[in-house]
């Protein structure tokens, strides 16, 4: 199956939305909820995902995607971060 022009730009699109997330869910898990640094953490990748999509050319119909790929990494980071810490873990 090979990808056309389109699909690829949309899994890069996604692909770099969940790479880019995974560190800043995992810097996220590590301070307190709603704080400034938290609501940091989340929103950071938001001009990079901004740029890539009108640099792509592509509609407003693949925000969702971008924000699954965003939320699949931020999740994806702070689970790291959780079991990373769990005591008694070699």
């Amino acid at each position: 199956m090979q990808l056309t022009p389109f699909g690829l730009k949309i899994a890069l699109l996604a692909g770099t939305a969940v790479l880019v997330n995974l560190p800043l869910g995992y810097l996220r898990q590590g301070v307190v909820k709603r704080s400034l640094a938290w609501f940091a953490y989340i929103h950071l990748s938001i001009p990079l995902l901004l740029w890539l999509r009108l640099h792509f050319a592509l509609d407003w119909q693949v925000i969702p995607l971008s924000i699954l790929g965003a939320l699949l990494g931020q999740f994806g980071g702070g689970w790291l971060r959780l079991r990373l810490q769990q005591p008694g873990r070699s």
